[in-house]
């Protein structure tokens, strides 16, 4: 299990995957639907805030990009 997958492991609803391609790294977390929230990156590190649950998590080195929609969680990582 990866950092990014332990860190919702605590979710039983929960599921996190971690894709490592040639040029990029997808880290994706399914927290259920309906769970809305927010995701910021800062100095290499996401928050992922879902009302009052708070997850963080080192990301990969390069160029990060993150979205969430539907209570599912992106994280693009281009090497």
């Amino acid at each position: 299990m990866t950092a990014f997958q332990e860190r919702f492991a605590r979710r039983e609803d929960a599921i996190a995957r971690q894709y490592e391609y040639e040029d990029r790294v997808v880290l994706v977390a399914d927290l259920g639907p309906g769970r809305n929230g927010s995701i910021d990156l800062l100095d290499g590190t996401a928050i992922v805030v879902v009302g009052d649950d708070e997850y963080e998590f080192d990301l990969p080195e390069g160029e990060a990009r993150a979205s969430m929609s539907n209570g599912v969680v992106t994280v693009e990582v281009k090497r």
